[in-house]
């Protein structure tokens, strides 16, 4: 008989990770998916991700609908607790056999609570990583961790941490990143496809730039992310080629959200703004940005340290928000300064030795098939009580 399986996503970064796992998933003859769509995905403020989701052929089961009409911690916490009303009704009607839940954002906070308090074996892709630098995403994460039965983590560091939590050994796969799975089937746009799409010339300078806020301090988001916008006008106007998008739908996200959108007032000749460019196009513009052409991630997204490796793509990396993250040595730190940011830029583009470091560099997020190993877990685990009642082994 086949299994069940519960697939929640409440973010467009999230679902674009979740994909190799969704489409192994949904080919295995062992399961049944029910897709639960969430967050962002359902906000036309954000570009209404579910629309991507459904064009790639997946079944959307249901709507989780939670309450984030706000830009504020008051809002986020509001926003769990919609998030687990909803959600509780929707698990109560399907009763799956498994849940699964990725990363380290709220609305994956609010799953993986619900699951976990009405008995359902819950996996949790992508523990045990760190992220220090105030976005909340630490706690949250090992949270998760502790409530969830499965782990699945993106590389060796991060499944010691989740062993070191006290989760047994036999709970803990360690299956590499998801996204890897797409990059090496080339599941990515060429440049030709990108030229056509976004106007762009592959031939010269791109700079793709995603910038987040920090929870921790969502106030200061716009003064935050002033430096960034600043720079990038002054780097378009020296001929620099530059596509931003939206942030997430974080506390202080609307706030950045303001400031790009005044900078795209302006009509600013060779930048462009979107809500979102979706999964295909994004990587096949950090491709670009790498071996296939000359351009650089800008920002503060977890993308730009764990995608751009697999593209040789060179990565400035602003603010805290990223702080203790595992990374390769593409990445370039800097602070929220205008200047610094322009010379972190430019030497991403111009300096050949520091490419050349950035083609060559390991990448530590594994090799691909990612979704097939978590999808042969999920499909042979006993589904009983060993799996419910946790151990903990400290």
């Amino acid at each position: 008989m086949a299994r069940r399986v519960a697939v929640f996503t409440g973010n467009r970064a999230e679902y674009g990770l979740q994909f190799p796992i969704i489409q192994a998933i949904s080919e295995d003859p062992r399961f049944e998916y029910y897709l639960l769509v969430s967050g962002a995905h359902l906000d036309e403020a954000f570009g209404r991700t579910q629309e991507e989701i459904e064009a790639d052929g997946f079944h959307v089961y249901q709507e989780v609908k939670l309450e984030m009409e706000k830009d504020t911690l008051y809002a986020t916490a509001r926003a769990i607790a919609t998030g687990i009303l909803s959600l509780s009704q929707i698990l109560e009607d399907l009763r799956p056999d498994l849940l699964i839940v990725y990363a380290d954002r709220f609305e994956a906070f609010s799953a993986v609570i619900t699951g976990t308090q009405m008995g359902i074996p819950t996996a949790h892709i992508e523990g045990g990583d760190i992220t220090e630098g105030g976005a909340l995403d630490d706690s949250v994460r090992h949270a998760m961790t502790k409530l969830a039965h499965l782990h699945f983590t993106t590389n060796e560091e991060a499944a010691a941490r989740v062993r070191a939590l006290g989760e047994e050994d036999w709970r803990v796969f360690n299956v590499g990143f998801p996204a890897i799975d797409l990059i090496t089937r080339g599941m990515l746009a060429s440049p030709k496809e990108l030229e056509e799409r976004f106007g762009i010339d592959c031939q010269q300078p791109l700079i793709v730039c995603t910038q987040h806020s920090i929870a921790t301090e969502f106030e200061k988001a716009p003064e935050q992310v002033s430096p960034t916008l600043e720079a990038l006008e002054i780097l378009a106007e020296d001929g620099c080629q530059v596509i931003i998008t939206y942030p997430n739908n974080d506390a202080g996200g609307r706030r950045i959200i303001r400031e790009i959108e005044a900078l795209a007032s302006r009509r600013v000749p060779g930048i462009q703004v979107h809500k979102s460019v979706g999964r295909y196009a994004y990587l096949g513009l950090l491709n670009l940005c790498g071996k296939a052409g000359r351009g650089v991630c800008v920002g503060n997204s977890s993308s730009g340290i764990k995608e751009t490796p697999a593209f040789g793509c060179p990565t400035v990396d602003i603010g805290p928000r990223q702080q203790g993250r595992l990374r390769a040595e593409n990445v370039l730190e800097v602070g929220y300064d205008r200047q610094s940011i322009i010379e972190a830029i430019k030497r991403a583009l111009w300096d050949e030795e520091f490419r050349d470091l950035c083609r060559n560099s390991k990448n530590p997020y594994g090799v691909g098939d990612a979704g097939t190993k978590i999808a042969e877990v999920l499909a042979t685990v006993e589904l009983d009580s060993r799996l419910i009642q946790k151990r903990c082994t400290i």
